[in-house]
């Protein structure tokens, strides 16, 4: 389990006036609630709060929050951003007490290198980053590793592969694919054209051999006879 610890202020001004104020001071407004407890406005300085987050797994990570001399054990539960500079607006921490499960979401790690990938050219795909577990929050595995050296070309591997330590309940659907090994792609677009090749093939309307021409088919493509007074047509008897 990931822990790491931060410390922040008690504030007893709230609302947006007052966080706008903080975020110019250089402080991010946060709150800690949970567990039965009235949630409690915090003050955190902004480059502290950064520097810890370019460094861990916000999702699952334990954080000792220190206020006043006193530590609560947290996770974080949101963190708002302004949409277009990114600064972080607010923060919201959970409180965790042992013995009561939390849902988190750890990072999903693949280890080794496929022998479809090694051997074939195949392309390796992760299809799912973070598997979703209940979990006490002092058995909060950093991360769960899958090994996808064996997978050949078409090979998938799914939830219900990964191993977890005991105690962790996966909330993610069992046959949800997390890795597939794919087939190199000027192969899948050489076997898609080949294929388009035969369907058209197959598709045309195959033209009759016209072998000979049989009386009637003559006597339509021949020269119409003359009317009567007129002379004869090339290559017609004269009347």
């Amino acid at each position: 389990m990931a822990t790491v610890s931060l410390s922040a202020n008690s504030r007893d001004v709230t609302g947006k006036g007052a966080a706008r104020t903080l975020r110019s001071q250089g402080q991010v407004p946060a709150v800690i609630y949970g567990h039965g407890r009235d949630p409690q406005p915090l003050s955190l300085n902004a480059r502290d709060l950064d520097k810890m987050l370019s460094h861990i797994q916000a999702e699952s990570t334990v954080i000792e929050v220190t206020v006043g001399g006193h530590t609560a054990k947290t996770l974080i539960r949101e963190i708002q951003r302004h949409p277009i500079k990114r600064q972080i607006l607010h923060v919201d921490f959970q409180a965790l007490v042992a013995g009561e499960k939390v849902v988190v979401s750890i990072p999903i790690v693949l280890t080794g290198v496929p022998a479809g990938v090694r051997l074939d050219g195949g392309v390796l795909d992760q299809t799912l980053r973070e598997l979703e577990i209940e979990v006490d929050p002092s058995d909060i595995p950093d991360r769960v590793e899958l090994d996808v050296t064996e997978m050949v070309i078409g090979d998938s591997k799914h939830v219900s592969d990964l191993s977890l330590p005991p105690g962790v309940e996966v909330q993610n659907d069992p046959e949800t694919s997390v890795a597939v090994v794919a087939a190199p792609r000027a192969v899948i677009e050489e076997t898609v054209a080949v294929a388009e090749s035969v369907e058209g093939e197959a598709g045309a309307v195959a033209e009759p051999e016209v072998i000979g021409r049989g009386k009637e088919e003559e006597e339509s493509e021949g020269e119409e006879p003359a009317k009567k007074g007129e002379p004869a047509k090339k290559g017609e008897p004269k009347k």
